[in-house]
């Protein structure tokens, strides 16, 4: 009773914007910084620097960062996971980016860095950034709404764009843009205004 059960990260990362589990870690995305903690045990180190695990009472056990000084903004909406890449944008730096292994790669360098360097050049226009993964065609896409002006409320512009894990670069342009996504069993599903699509199905929704 009465003992401490939250964990305290360096602030200089920014705010928290999404935590997202995988496995027996709980991976953490600051607006500046990406962070795993392993989950109900506790990382005790070796003399050479190898970590060991063992069990602990603690929710949320020893805090690491991963290489690369990339964050997720404040656009956690444009996370969308694989079950080997997690996928995200990180607006103020402008880049799109992937995590995988121990490190945060760019991807928006692949042939597109100029092209996402002007889209998120001023981010205060940045209405919202959706990512969404079709399983199908294995290809992360990411929607980018963009408003004229910053004091504007809604958007006026709207892009979306495909990455192929497949070729590892952008492919496409894409003429639909979600409100949401997901994937599940083999299907693609967005929304828009409130109705449901299948895609690579036909033409109509529901």
């Amino acid at each position: 009773q009465a003992e401490k059960i939250t964990k305290d990260l360096n602030p200089v990362y920014g705010s928290i914007q999404r935590i997202y589990n995988r496995n027996t870690q709980l991976i953490m995305f600051c607006e500046d910084k990406v962070l795993r903690a392993v989950t109900n045990r506790d990382a005790l180190y070796n003399a050479d620097g190898n970590p060991q695990l063992v069990a602990s009472n603690a929710v949320v056990g020893d805090v690491q960062p991963y290489q690369g000084n990339y964050g997720i903004s404040t656009n956690p909406e444009s996370f969308a996971a694989t079950p080997q890449r997690l996928f995200f944008a990180d607006a103020m730096r402008g880049k799109v980016l992937v995590l995988q292994g121990d490190g945060v790669a760019s991807i928006s360098g692949k042939g597109m860095k100029d092209y996402f360097a002007d889209l998120f050049a001023d981010h205060l226009r940045l209405n919202k950034l959706i990512g969404t993964y079709d399983v199908r065609k294995s290809e992360y896409n990411i929607s980018v709404f963009k408003k004229n002006h910053p004091h504007q409320i809604t958007y006026r512009n709207q892009e979306t764009i495909s990455f192929a894990e497949l070729s590892d670069g952008w492919v496409s342009f894409k003429s639909f843009y979600p409100e949401s996504g997901c994937s599940m069993n083999n299907n693609y599903y967005t929304f828009n205004q409130g109705q449901l699509y299948l895609h690579h199905d036909n033409e109509l929704r529901n």
